[in-house]
């Protein structure tokens, strides 16, 4: 699979976290960094983060990294809405995508080699959707082939990609990723992260 774009979801305003986890430092790099770094040294196709609550900061963090920034201005309506817009701008702007690989800025531990993974099986496989795996859960990273971009710039509300996945498990693969598990959504969480206690006890 040629020309594979990466959408990174960086619009939700952390109302359990009360500051915003795609700015979250951790090893030296804001959260939103670090996946941009990830995204594009396994990227083929763009890299294209979708901003909301905090896009001013987001941009300015982002500022000569390749990244494009697309803004929700709904992002208050949830997951389903930013994906809906990221992906309209991704296909309205590179119309040639065999695929896109959904991410989140919060799963830390995401690398460019387990994005390279999902592609792989995806060749492997020639499954239309390679999910991440872990906590008995398909979850992101996931890459979708074009013939599900339709399906998502058509997704609304909180619940994201996932009804995708439930409905079309016959088109699913799924790759590994245990730390998968691991997201930033309290402060609780943040400090466990620094302190390495999630990535050893979630192993």
């Amino acid at each position: 699979m040629e020309n594979v774009g990466i959408l990174i979801l960086g619009a939700g305003n952390s109302s359990r976290l009360g500051q915003p986890k795609q700015l979250l430092e951790f090893q030296g790099k804001p959260l939103i960094c670090r996946m941009v770094d990830e995204a594009s040294g396994a990227a083929s196709g763009p890299v294209m983060i979708v901003a909301g609550a905090s896009a001013v900061e987001v941009k300015c963090k982002l500022q000569g990294t390749p990244a494009l920034i697309v803004m929700n201005d709904n992002w208050v309506e949830g997951m389903g809405s930013s994906i809906a817009t990221g992906m309209k701008a991704m296909t309205q702007q590179f119309t040639e995508l065999e695929g896109v690989i959904i991410m989140v800025c919060d799963q830390p531990y995401v690398t460019s080699a387990l994005l390279r993974q999902l592609v792989e099986q995806h060749i492997i496989t020639r499954k239309g959707i390679i999910a991440s795996t872990y906590d008995n859960t398909a979850g992101t990273p996931v890459l979708f082939h074009n013939r599900y971009f339709r399906a998502l710039s058509g997704l609304t509300g909180q619940q994201g990609a996932k009804k995708i996945l439930q409905q079309s498990t016959d088109d699913l693969a799924l790759v590994p990723f245990p730390l998968g598990v691991l997201d930033i959504d309290t402060a609780e969480d943040y400090q466990r992260l620094l302190t390495g206690e999630l990535s050893q006890t979630d192993r």
